[in-house]
C-alpha cells in the first residue's frame, strides 16, 4: 500500500487528481494521502511593509481556501488525510515534502497541453517529472482551451520569425 503526496491547488485538474486519489485508496492501493498547497512567498518589498504574522494569516486562508473543495471530497469518500501548507517554490516544496514524508508516488493533476505550451511555461509537471525522488503519476484533465493549443505556438512562431529577421 502506498503512501501519496497530493498537491493541491483547487484547480479542476487538481480536483481530479483528487478523485483518482480516492479511487486508488478505495481500492486498497493507497495507504495513506498527503493533501499539500504550496503558497508563493511575498516579495521582499511587501515583506518589509507588512508584518510577518499577517503575512502567514493571510498564506493559510489562501491554502484553506484552494484546498476546501479537496478536503470535502476526501471527507465524503471517508478518506484518512494528512493537511500540508508549505510557502515557497512549488515544486521545490513537493519533491521537499516527499522525501520528508517518504512517500511512495506523488499524485498530480494537469491539463493537457502541447510540449512547447508546456515549455514555455516552465510546467510545474515538467519540473516534478525532472527532479523528483519518487514516481510522479500525472493525472491528465480536459484538453486544453484553444488560446493555448494555437495562441501560443502562434506567438512563440512568429516571435521566433522576427528574431530571424531581424537578424539577418
Amino acid at each position: 500500500m502506498a503512501t501519496l503526496l497530493l498537491p493541491c491547488d483547487g484547480s479542476p485538474s487538481a480536483l481530479l487528481a483528487v478523485r483518482h486519489a480516492i479511487d486508488e485508496f478505495h481500492r486498497g492501493e493507497a495507504q495513506r494521502v498527503h493533501l499539500l498547497n504550496v503558497q508563493p512567498p511575498f516579495s521582499h518589498y511587501v515583506a518589509r511593509h507588512v508584518g510577518r504574522q499577517l503575512r502567514a494569516d493571510f498564506q493559510r486562508e489562501r491554502a484553506d481556501e484552494e484546498l476546501a473543495e479537496a478536503r470535502r471530497l476526501l471527507d465524503g469518500a471517508d478518506v484518512l488525510y494528512f493537511v500540508h501548507r508549505e510557502v515557497g517554490d512549488k515544486a521545490h516544496c513537493i519533491v521537499e515534502l516527499a522525501r520528508r514524508l517518504h512517500c511512495d508516488r506523488v499524485v498530480i493533476g494537469t491539463a493537457r497541453k502541447s510540449a512547447l505550451v508546456r515549455a514555455v511555461e516552465h510546467s510545474l509537471t515538467n519540473q516534478l517529472l525532472d527532479c523528483c525522488p519518487v514516481p510522479v503519476e500525472v493525472v491528465a484533465g480536459a484538453p486544453a482551451g484553444m488560446i493555448e493549443r494555437i495562441g501560443i505556438p502562434a506567438g512563440v512562431g512568429a516571435g521566433m520569425a522576427l528574431l530571424w529577421a531581424t537578424a539577418s
